[in-house]
């Protein structure tokens, strides 16, 4: 079955004045879509309500659902949602391999946390790095990691909080194209933030001009 990731009737408010919205789109996996618009206007704060972690002042209104499922009322560890964000946050103190770890369900035996690493690894183009610290990669292998510590939470949809932004334009394509490519292969639909025209450019499934 195909994911869908759908907004109905979505808005953001803040003290009463409409900020964002009303947004209405439909996101099936395989075609990502661009949210575009000016920074400053809500477009984070959208994503972070729709993973259930807005804070106030700013309220949203409106339905998320994940495959017809309405997804508002759940907490944020049941709603199945990955986001990935401009700072990789991947944790200091931990090496690679131990921040892919923190990701993992729950009740997988040492053997099979393990095989999933290096598998993640392996997809990341970054195989023998599980041992480094985070702070010794580039920013693109970094950049990688928090892609594959968030599919490694098996989410069902993917967000982003336009990922790319603090990396040079030759990364910027390439680990597009990289998320995109593994979303696909995961049958995971994808909401990207961004105010670049080459995003909007890649994106299968259109553009939402705030």
């Amino acid at each position: 079955m195909m994911r869908r990731l759908s907004l109905r009737g979505v808005e953001l408010f803040k003290d009463g004045a409409r900020l964002l919205g009303p947004v209405d789109c439909d996101i099936d996996a395989g075609r990502p879509v661009v949210l575009m618009g000016p920074s400053g206007i809500g477009k984070s704060s959208l994503l972070n309500w729709m993973i259930g972690a807005l804070p106030p002042p700013i309220e949203g209104r409106g339905r998320v659902l994940l495959d017809g499922v309405d997804i508002g009322a759940l907490p944020i560890q049941s709603r199945r949602l990955g986001i990935l964000f401009q700072d990789d946050l991947l944790f200091p103190h931990l090496s690679v391999a131990e921040n892919l770890a923190f990701a993992l369900p729950s009740g997988l035996d040492a053997a099979d946390r393990a095989r999933r690493i290096e598998a993640g690894l392996a997809e990341a183009e970054l195989p023998g790095l599980g041992g480094r610290d985070p702070l010794s990669l580039s920013g693109g292998e970094r950049a990688r990691v928090a892609l594959m510590r968030t599919l490694l939470a098996e989410p069902h949809a993917l967000l982003l909080d336009e990922p790319f932004a603090k990396l040079d334009v030759a990364l910027r394509g390439r680990f597009r194209a990289l998320i995109f490519d593994r979303a696909a292969v995961r049958n995971l639909p994808v909401l990207l933030v961004s105010h670049d025209p080459a995003d909007s450019a890649a994106a299968a499934g259109g553009e939402i001009a705030l």
